[in-house]
């Protein structure tokens, strides 16, 4: 069984590495470590960006995802759950972690009043987007992003 929590500064090296447990992560994460502590006391103070990880019964860290409470005017002034950086170890996927994580990510987003979750992914993920359909994701928008210098 797996037990989701807040995560903690002691948690990071588990979660990056998880962030590079995957095709896109590798090339693109691992770097300085204190760049990935620096944006978790980022978060940590922002108040509505939250990293969760998922332990394992031994305290492993097995899954992660990164959830922000979005206040808007839209959608009858909607408040939003934005779940970002979704990751279970390569050893589990399948079994039902991922599951159990956005039933996580439910109930925390119920209880920060939000309305509607909403996430993205990267267009090559297939598996991912096809976990997603499972559960009840729809593909209702275009994402767009704009790398700035």
């Amino acid at each position: 069984m797996i037990r989701f929590r807040e995560a903690v500064a002691a948690d990071v090296a588990g979660v990056v590495e998880l962030l590079t447990d995957d095709m896109l992560g590798q090339g693109r994460e691992g770097a300085d470590p204190a760049l990935y502590e620096a944006a978790f006391a980022r978060m940590q103070d922002e108040g509505s960006n939250h990293l969760v990880v998922g332990e394992d019964a031994a305290g492993r860290i097995v899954a992660t995802y990164q959830i922000t409470f979005i206040s808007g005017l839209s959608l009858r002034a909607a408040r939003r759950a934005q779940v970002e950086s979704v990751r279970v170890a390569g050893h589990l996927r399948g079994q039902g972690v991922g599951e159990a994580m956005f039933d996580d990510v439910k109930a925390r987003a119920r209880a920060a009043g939000c309305s509607l979750v909403q996430l993205t992914m990267n267009v090559d993920r297939e598996d991912a987007r096809r976990f997603y359909e499972r559960i009840g994701f729809v593909a209702s928008h275009t994402g767009f992003k704009l790398a700035l210098d």
